[in-house]
């Protein structure tokens, strides 16, 4: 897996002061999207275990609320697998550090209740260990600038253990 950027103070993309990992490789495309060098899988820099040891750095500060994955997309097949160990790492190793993962995927797709290249079994095990998903593709056509934490009306701001839990989609209180 390639990734983008790391940002290692970051308020934009969840709640709180936050790690940010902008992994590369998008195949949805979404038009006007707002960071489209990310789409190609080569973009950026190799994602190793000193990047990794990098992000658990940052997020071991106090002030730092947790983590957010966003890109390019963290669930095209090819990045699931350092998702997954990275937000499985967190997860065990800083427990009280929430993870957000931005996603074109809808919930849907990801457990695949709707087809799609995003639905296999590492899929199911990363969210499992977050505890928000944005998901949804940005559409121009329901931009709205002034929604907390996404960029079109149709994206979902979903509580993931409790959507898990209930077996049904739980809206975070963002929405």
């Amino acid at each position: 897996m390639n990734y983008g950027e790391i940002k290692s103070v970051d308020i934009a993309n969840g709640i709180g002061v936050r790690v940010s990992l902008f992994v590369s490789g998008c195949r949805n495309k979404c038009q006007e999207c707002f960071n489209p060098m990310t789409w190609s899988f080569k973009y950026g820099k190799k994602y190793t275990k000193e990047t990794e040891d990098e992000i658990f750095s940052d997020l071991q500060k106090e002030y730092i609320s947790g983590l957010t994955i966003l890109g390019g997309e963290p669930f095209e097949p090819e990045n699931q697998e350092e998702v997954l160990n990275l937000v499985k790492r967190v997860r065990h190793e800083l427990p009280n550090k929430t993870i957000w993962i931005y996603s074109g995927f809808t919930f849907e797709e990801i457990i695949g209740e709707k087809p799609s290249r995003a639905s296999l079994e590492s899929a199911k095990q990363i969210l499992t260990n977050i505890d928000i998903l944005v998901d949804g593709r940005f559409e121009i056509a329901q931009k709205d600038l002034s929604l907390k934490f996404r960029g079109s009306r149709n994206q979902r701001i979903i509580n993931v253990p409790k959507t898990l839990q209930n077996n049904s989609i739980v809206l975070s209180d963002l929405n």
